[in-house]
């Protein structure tokens, strides 16, 4: 397959693109390339690329949820708290939706938004045949209040060398501030330790962390205020994360408008907690960036703007034109349909979905499992529609 006359997010110039086997074969500039007469090949025009997104927390059984919460909350206990008081009914209703639907929606919601891999936080999925990569390879514990002998899991000596994920310093007062100390003083071993959302974290707390995990929209959304990215990036690798719809919209781009408005971190610094930096603290190796030899994890997508960061900032998940995920084709937009047609694609694979009025065309039957969902919660809002 080639992908021809994008322009590659962080390089200049058009590129095209290369892929086969799973693998970006190459990388190049020249306008003269030798193609197989079987590959499939796609010209494009005043577009950006970028590697597949990684999303470094969500809770994918959670995503059907409506964001949901009464009041600006002091920390997360009091939050949950509060709205299995107040809203106990629409959570109930979602929970009687089979979790495997559930699980479904949540990869779905993660690929529209051009997210390839995605850390999976709390109990351990079964997620046969995922659409993308689906992360659970690392110790997860909930949070300080809510985790059961979170002492005992955290020293466990005989555990495996995988990073401890937990919940902490979710909150803008002294006791959020204080757990984070508390997780710090029970790490007997020097487990490697991720926080997530550190709201209340200072720069020599977070010194002590390999990563923090950083979930802008959901922290504003319970608690009108976001960790200091500002002060933190210095001491620790920033990774990004988007929650569940519980805590925030599905709309992984105002997500990363609403992090980009606050000036904490460059352009490039908020791009790389989507590439780069979660490729290297996950331990994904060949991912996060559209190099040769890496896996053919690829987003392409339409800009007003062409390139540069600001298109890339600028995007919706109405402007994606491409998903790649190591090399299989996951999305498409109804306006490359006819090139993909023009080789041996498997279109009956895909059913056709209206985002914000475009037309695409997504892998597995989509509309089949929004009717499910419809059958046991008719209340169900799904941000996309179905003819």
């Amino acid at each position: 397959m080639w992908l021809n006359n994008v322009n590659i997010i962080g390089s200049e110039g058009q590129q095209n693109l290369q892929i086969a086997d799973g693998k970006i074969r190459c990388v190049t500039a020249e306008k003269k390339f030798v193609v197989n007469g079987e590959e499939i090949k796609i010209a494009f025009d005043n577009v950006i690329a970028f590697p597949g997104l990684i999303n470094s927390h969500d809770h994918l059984d959670f995503n059907l949820f409506p964001p949901t919460g009464n009041r600006i909350y002091n920390n997360y206990a009091e939050w949950g708290k509060d709205i299995h008081c107040q809203n106990k009914e629409v959570i109930n209703d979602v929970l009687k939706i089979p979790q495997t639907l559930r699980i479904q929606w949540g990869l779905y919601k993660n690929l529209l938004n051009g997210i390839t891999t995605v850390v999976n936080h709390g109990e351990k999925l079964h997620i046969p045949n995922a659409l993308i990569s689906v992360l659970q390879d690392n110790h997860s514990l909930h949070s300080i209040r809510f985790e059961k002998n979170w002492k005992l899991k955290l020293n466990n000596i005989f555990s495996q060398k995988q990073p401890y994920v937990i919940h902490v310093g979710e909150g803008t007062d002294y006791s959020s501030h204080r757990e984070i100390n508390q997780l710090i003083n029970m790490d007997f071993f020097n487990k490697s330790l991720f926080t997530v959302h550190g709201v209340a974290m200072n720069a020599e707390q977070a010194k002590h962390f390999e990563a923090l995990i950083w979930c802008p929209a959901s922290n504003y959304f319970l608690l009108n205020k976001t960790a200091d990215i500002q002060k933190l990036k210095a001491k620790t690798s920033i990774l990004f994360g988007t929650d569940s719809t519980l805590t925030a919209c599905w709309n992984l781009w105002e997500h990363l408008r609403m992090a980009r408005e606050t000036k904490m971190m460059t352009d490039k610094e908020l791009f790389e907690t989507l590439t780069k930096n979660p490729a290297e603290k996950w331990r994904q190796k060949n991912t996060g960036s559209i190099s040769v030899n890496n896996n053919a994890d690829i987003v392409i997508a339409k800009s007003a703007i062409n390139i540069g960061f600001d298109a890339f900032y600028s995007i919706n998940p109405e402007d994606i034109l491409l998903v790649l995920h190591k090399g299989e084709i996951r999305l498409f937009d109804e306006k490359i349909k006819d090139q993909l047609m023009a080789g041996p694609f498997p279109v009956s694979q895909f059913t056709k979905i209206i985002v914000a009025g475009k037309s695409k065309f997504i892998y597995g039957d989509l509309p089949g499992l929004i009717r499910k969902v419809k059958g046991y919660y008719p209340k169900a809002d799904f941000p996309v529609s179905v003819k």
